[in-house]
């Protein structure tokens, strides 16, 4: 249990916009009438939402922070109350540095984000591989804790990150984090004959800490919980092999992991995206997947240290190895394309879905077991997918953005339907998220008001319970 120490800040109520659109003949799908949309936000101030687990545990709050743009130029961790559009601010950076990316956690009033360095200070800027996670308690906000401890002075720490991490998602039942990280020690050797690269990898956090470091860099600092790195990349992947020189847009597979062949249950595991080269020299990205031992206890394999070296990155644990899911080389648009999006599984965990385009090269929603097989195409829809997307809390349906609109697809069938009227293309849905709530009765999204200010915006789902 983590003793949690916070400051109270004051938040800020703006007025409800609630907007009843009627089908016109550019909907497409002959409806007469769309579900209410209600926007939440107002002003120029950023309002940004991450692509899952954007809701509080009932369903009453989405998390948000206030970048602007495609910079982390964020400065303030907010939610806003669906009822009343009450704003409420969860942490602000000091001065100078930067906040963003936030999650709630499934079951408690938790919320992790993104922490630039402190600042300013122009020898050590922001970067993908530095920065670092936080959370805080939205039942008293103000300050955060440092989830994941920094340690960029040899020798290492065991547990401990020597560069930057990102999207930190709590597992299902809340216990662990998933992240993507990038390692500032071997970003300083990028360049350097002989020198591995720093690569995009993915890793978790063990409620096994607090990890205290040395304070000799001025950047170190402590954490709560233990990091491991969990995907294996290397320099060159050797063409029509398994390895991979990328591992990114990860996932939590099942809100209970998922169930073997042989019937027994896999209680974690994550999926991602790696970035394999293909027998022709091509490179594009398939879908692989960590299990995570239960009741691990991260110990080192022989010879390769948890903490990595000065010119070695760090390793995954004993007993952790990745597998493979997709082989795509052969399809006539190979790989995973489309809008940026993250590897999200069915609750249940039986299906892992992701987006691959058709033989008309529009983005369609494709799952895949997480036992391998062949991948399955839920949608066949005349419009691409724009957007990230997330599944129901009953599994039933997935989420995401088409033809300037909100749809929800039926997983068992590939029926869709339009939830919202097609926008303009100025006040389109925005690619970054289109999240379930998880009493499944709204759908989060963005999209531009008449200013060019992004906004957040939800839609009822019609039928769901409580409707």
């Amino acid at each position: 249990m983590l003793s949690l120490i916070f400051v109270l800040c004051s938040g800020v109520v703006i007025s409800p916009v609630v907007f009843a659109f009627h089908a016109s003949p550019e909907s497409g799908d002959g409806a007469t009438s769309f579900p209410v949309e209600t926007q939440l936000t107002a002003g120029p101030e950023g309002h940004r939402i991450s692509n899952s687990n954007v809701w509080s545990p009932d369903s009453q709050w989405i998390v948000y922070d206030g970048r602007t743009g495609e910079d982390f130029n964020g400065s303030d961790i907010r939610r806003v109350n669906i009822e009343t559009s009450g704003v409420q601010t969860l942490y602000s950076s000091p001065e100078g540095s930067h906040c963003g990316a936030s999650f709630y956690h499934p079951r408690a009033d938790y919320v992790t984000f993104i922490l630039s360095p402190k600042g300013p200070d122009p020898e050590w800027t922001y970067a993908a591989s530095r920065r670092r996670g936080g959370l805080v308690d939205v039942r008293s906000p103000g300050e955060c804790r440092s989830l994941d401890a920094m340690d960029y002075s040899a020798p290492f720490t065991p547990g401990a990150l020597r560069g930057g991490s990102h999207v930190h998602v709590f597992s299902g039942d809340g216990q662990l984090v998933s992240f993507t990280y990038e390692d500032e020690i071997l970003r300083q050797l990028d360049g350097r004959e002989g020198a591995p690269p720093s690569q995009r990898n993915i890793g978790v956090l063990f409620p096994a800490g607090p990890v205290e470091v040395s304070p000799d860099h001025p950047h170190n600092s402590d954490g709560d919980y233990f990091s491991v790195q969990i995907s294996e990349t290397v320099a060159a992947p050797v063409p029509g092999s398994d390895e991979i020189s990328r591992a990114c847009e990860n996932g939590w597979v099942g809100t209970g992991g998922y169930l073997k062949p042989d019937g027994t249950r896999q209680a974690y595991a994550v999926a991602f995206k790696g970035l394999v080269t293909a027998p022709d020299g091509t490179r594009h990205y398939e879908v692989f997947i960590t299990d995570i031992p239960e009741g691990l206890v991260p110990e080192a394999r022989p010879g390769t240290p948890l903490e990595g070296t000065l010119t070695q990155p760090p390793s995954p644990p004993r007993g952790i190895g990745q597998r493979r899911l997709t082989f795509t080389a052969g399809r006539e648009y190979p790989g995973l394309q489309g809008p940026r999006h993250w590897l999200l599984s069915s609750p249940d965990g039986s299906q892992i879905a992701f987006l691959m385009k058709d033989q008309d090269g529009l983005p369609q929603l494709f799952s895949i077991s997480p036992n391998g097989g062949e991948p399955r195409q839920i949608s066949e829809s005349p419009f691409g997918v724009s957007s990230a997307f997330s599944w129901s809390p009953d599994g039933r349906f997935i989420a995401c953005a088409r033809d300037n609109s909100i749809f929800i697809t039926e997983v068992a069938t590939g029926e869709d339907r339009r939830l919202t009227a097609r926008s303009p293309d100025e006040t389109a849905p925005l690619p970054y998220a289109c999240v379930f709530s998880p009493d499944g009765r709204h759908i989060a999204y963005e999209r531009l008001d008449a200013d060019g200010n992004e906004q957040i915006y939800i839609v009822s789902v019609p039928g769901a319970s409580g409707d």
